[in-house]
C-alpha cells in the first residue's frame, strides 16, 4: 500500500496574518489570493500537464484547526487511500485522531507525530486530478 504520495498543503498560523502574507508576497513573490493562500501546480518535465496541486496558506493565530498541536505550522500530505493509511497507523500504535472529515475537497484525517505536531492526511475526491 502506498502511503504519502505528495504534499497537499503547508499551513502557517500567524498572530499577524495580513502582515505575514504581505511579506511573502513582497519578498518571495508569492501570488497570494484573496482566500489567503497560493496554489502551486504539479508540473514536471515528464508530466507537463498539471495533475495535482500543493496549497500554501496562512491561518489566524487563534485558529484551533491545528489543535492539539502547539506548532505554528501543519503539513497536509496527499494519500491514495485515507482509511487504509489511518488503519495502518493505528495498528502501528500511532496517535490517530478518531474523527475524519469529508467534503467536496475530499477526505481528511489526522495523526500526531512523535514531536506533537498534527499531521493532516488528505485523499482527494474521486476523479480529481488537481488539488
Amino acid at each position: 500500500m502506498k502511503r504519502v504520495v505528495g504534499i497537499g498543503g503547508i499551513f502557517i498560523k500567524s498572530n499577524a496574518p495580513e502582515e505575514l502574507k504581505a511579506w511573502y508576497r513582497t519578498h518571495l513573490g508569492m501570488d497570494i489570493q484573496d482566500w489567503g493562500g497560493v496554489v502551486f501546480q504539479w508540473i514536471t518535465p515528464d508530466n507537463p500537464n498539471p495533475n495535482g496541486t500543493t496549497i500554501w496558506s496562512v491561518f489566524d493565530g487563534s485558529s484551533s484547526y491545528f489543535d492539539p498541536s502547539k506548532a505554528q505550522f501543519m503539513v497536509n500530505y496527499r494519500v491514495e487511500d485515507l482509511h487504509a493509511v489511518l488503519d495502518a497507523l493505528r495498528a502501528e500504535g500511532c496517535n490517530v485522531d478518531t474523527r475524519t472529515e469529508e467534503s467536496e475537497f475530499g477526505e481528511f484525517g489526522w495523526v500526531m507525530d512523535p514531536d506533537g505536531n498534527r499531521v493532516e492526511l488528505w485523499e482527494p475526491p474521486p476523479g480529481a486530478t488537481e488539488g
